[in-house]
C-alpha cells in the first residue's frame, strides 16, 4: 500500500487515460459490463472517482461500468474515510466497498457498521474484499450474510476473494455456504495462487459464484490481460474443472453468473433481449474455455464494438469464402 501511494505521486499518465485504455481493451475482448473498484481515501479524496465517472460516461454505448467506492486505506483506521465514502455514493458511485474488517481495520463490527449503514442510507449495493483466511474469514462471511439478510440486500452484496472458503474443513465450509446462500451473498474469485473458493461445492449449496480479473498490471500485480475468457480458463485449471459440464460451469462464471451478480437484466441470448454477443472461433462452450480462441465479433446493445486494434480500426471478421473454379462454394 505504501508503494502504491508513492506510485500515485510519480505516475505521469492520468488515471482517466489509463482507465480508458483498459476499457478499450476490455471491449475488444468481449466484455460488455464491468465492476471496478476506485480508491477513495485521504490521499486521493474523490479525484479518482470523478475521473472514472467521466470514463463511464464516455464508454456508455460500449461498456457498462459499475464503480465501487473502495476504502483502500481502511475505514475505521483511516480518519475521514467514512465521510468520503458517503460523499462518493452521493456523487455517483454505484456500490460501497470494504476491506478485511478484521485483518486490516482490526474492527469487524466498526467497519461493517459503516459500510452497511452507508449502503442502507443510499440504497446501494456492497462489494467487500476479504482476504482473511481460516475461521477468522468464515466468521466474517457469516456476519456479512447476517447483515445482508437483516437489511434485505440479498442479491446486492458480493465478497471478492473469500480465500477462507478454500482453507477450512468441510463442516465450516458447509456452515458458511449455507449462510451465504440463504442471504443471497455472491462470491467473486479470480483463481488466485493461494486458497481458492471451491466453485462447484459452493454452487451445490446455492451460492452464486462469479469471476473477476482482480488487478491488471498495476503496483500490486504484474499479470492480467483483461481477458475474462482466459480468466475462466485459469479458474478451471486452479479448481480442477475438466469435463465438458465443468468447463461450461467455468464459462458461466464470466457470463450469466457474473451478469446476475452485477444485477443485470435482459441478459443472455434469447429473442427480445439486448443484442449483446461475443462470437469466438470455437465449436462449443467447453472448447472456448479450453482453447483460447480468437474473438470474431463483439456486439454491445446491437452495435459492433469489436474486436478492434484501437478506436479507429475496422472490425476483424473472416473474409467471405471464394467459390472454386468449378462453382462449388
Amino acid at each position: 500500500m505504501a508503494a502504491e501511494r508513492a506510485s500515485r505521486r510519480t505516475e505521469e499518465v492520468p488515471v482517466a487515460e489509463r482507465a480508458a485504455a483498459l476499457a478499450r481493451r476490455m471491449v475488444s475482448l468481449g466484455t460488455g459490463h464491468v465492476r471496478s473498484h476506485v480508491d477513495v481515501d485521504p490521499d486521493t479524496g474523490l479525484d479518482h472517482l470523478h475521473a472514472l465517472l467521466d470514463v463511464r460516461e464516455t464508454f456508455r454505448d460500449r461498456l457498462g461500468i459499475q464503480l465501487v467506492a473502495f476504502p483502500q486505506s481502511g475505514v475505521v483506521t483511516a480518519p475521514g474515510v467514512a465521510e468520503l465514502l458517503d460523499a462518493a455514493l452521493a456523487d455517483g458511485a454505484d456500490l460501497v466497498g470494504g476491506l478485511d474488517p478484521v485483518g486490516f481495520d482490526g474492527d469487524a463490527a466498526g467497519q461493517l457498521d459503516t459500510v452497511f449503514g452507508l449502503a442502507e442510507r443510499h440504497g446501494k449495493g456492497v462489494d467487500l474484499h476479504l482476504h482473511d483466511g481460516g475461521e477468522t474469514g468464515t466468521a466474517q462471511l457469516r456476519d456479512i450474510a447476517a447483515r445482508t439478510a437483516a437489511l434485505g440486500l440479498g442479491g446486492r452484496v458480493a465478497v471478492s476473494h473469500a480465500y477462507a472458503l478454500g482453507d477450512v474443513d468441510d463442516a465450516e465450509l458447509d456452515r458458511t455456504s449455507t449462510a451465504l446462500a440463504a442471504a443471497g451473498v455472491a462470491i467473486m474469485t479470480n483463481g488466485p495462487s493461494g486458497p481458492v473458493p471451491p466453485v462447484l461445492r459452493l454452487r451445490e449449496h446455492g451460492v452464486r459464484v462469479f469471476a473477476g480479473s482482480d488487478n491488471i498490471r498495476d503496483t500490486w500485480w504484474p499479470y492480467g490481460t483483461a481477458d475474462m475468457l482466459e480468466r475462466a480458463t485459469i479458474i478451471g485449471l486452479r479448481t480442477g474443472l475438466m469435463t465438458d459440464p465443468e468447463l461450461s460451469a467455468a464459462a458461466s462464471l464470466v457470463t450469466g453468473e457474473a451478469a446476475a451478480a452485477l444485477g443485470l437484466t435482459d441478459y443472455g441470448i434469447a429473442p427480445g433481449r439486448r443484442a449483446d454477443l461475443v462470437a469466438v472461433a470455437a465449436g462449443s462452450v467447453p472448447e472456448a474455455v479450453a482453447a483460447h480462441p480468437r474473438r470474431l465479433l463483439v456486439l454491445h446493445a446491437g452495435k459492433v464494438v469489436g474486436p478492434f486494434a484501437d478506436d479507429t480500426y475496422p472490425v476483424l471478421v473472416p473474409p467471405a469464402p471464394v467459390p472454386s473454379a468449378g462453382g462449388a462454394a
